[in-house]
């Protein structure tokens, strides 16, 4: 199929997301305040979008706590920088099995299993201008974790999501992950256009191999608006690639701690070495006015 690369790139940043990469990096922002003064940084380097999870202060934990969410919201539009916010409604799906010869009852430490509506309450509280929906349950790297979205939960969560105005931005980590966002795009569940994140390498969703990427790429609809990125080591190469597929990237702490060998990046870093990639083969790098008139954005005042 011939090339069809993105001329004018937008750059979203996953600041901390919610895996245990807090003790792998003195650089993972854990508190409220750092999440925020990363996702600025990143901002000023050049991302035009921010996607934030947050985290226990203390101990690094992924956390869900309303006030977190409201903290870190707050800074970001207070800043002297403006960013489109993307918050993660992926926490409340996580189920985990007890022994293979026993599987229930669930292991009580890991599993944290909640309802449609407290799943998106810091999404009706916050407002952000995107928010996630993980488009699809999967067996999720550990060997007793499966991240868990029901066709009714999705259902559920979509609709919430279109009534609150905040569009949702489609986590698509398999090609079935895809076929159901379209299924609710026609049961007037989510709007059209929609917004896709392909999810790469993901243990144990779609590998990221060139072919698999593509086939990914090939099932997004015509007039959807898709971003991609891989993990660790084939972050950049990503970035590359889904320009070059015609989409936009994604780059972050929540997927890749290194810059290069042995050097533990920043947000900002990351965001830098990706605008670099793109200008370098002839795009060009937008920002928060133009992605929100793009995908139909309504920017929040501070305090909303």
């Amino acid at each position: 199929m011939p090339l069809s690369m993105t001329k004018e790139v937008f750059i979203t940043c996953a600041v901390t997301g919610s895996g245990g990469t807090q003790e792998r990096s003195p650089h993972v922002p854990r508190s409220p305040k750092a999440i925020a003064e990363s996702a600025i940084a990143a901002a000023k380097a050049g991302a035009a979008i921010v996607h934030c999870h947050v985290r226990d202060p203390e101990s690094g934990a992924p956390s869900r706590k309303l006030e977190y969410y409201r903290e870190v919201t707050d800074r970001i539009r207070a800043a002297d920088a403006d960013v489109v916010l993307n918050l993660t409604a992926g926490m409340g799906g996580d189920m985990v099995f007890g022994d293979p010869e026993q599987p229930l009852p669930l292991n009580a430490a890991g599993t944290d299993m909640i309802g449609a509506s407290a799943r998106v309450a810091h999404v009706a509280e916050c407002l952000p201008e995107i928010c996630t929906l993980d488009c699809g349950t999967m067996n999720f790297a550990e060997a007793d974790y499966v991240m868990t979205n029901t066709p009714g939960m999705l259902t559920a969560m979509g609709r919430k999501m279109t009534e609150l105005g905040v569009k949702p931005e489609i986590e698509a980590f398999d090609t079935g992950h895809l076929w159901y966002a379209k299924q609710l795009v026609a049961d007037g569940v989510l709007e059209s256009p929609a917004l896709v994140q392909l999810c790469m390498g993901v243990p144990w969703g779609a590998p990221n191999d060139l072919n698999t990427f593509m086939a990914m790429v090939n099932n997004v609809p015509d007039d959807w608006t898709f971003s991609a990125f891989s993990l660790g080591r084939d972050q950049m190469a990503y970035v590359a690639a889904a320009v070059l597929a015609g989409g936009h990237v994604r780059v972050g702490l929540e997927d890749n701690l290194w810059l290069g060998k042995g050097e533990l990046a920043e947000n900002w870093q990351l965001v830098e070495r990706a605008s670099s990639i793109i200008e370098n083969m002839g795009a060009r790098v937008i920002g928060p006015a133009q992605v929100r008139e793009k995908l139909g954005l309504q920017k929040r005042a501070p305090g909303t």
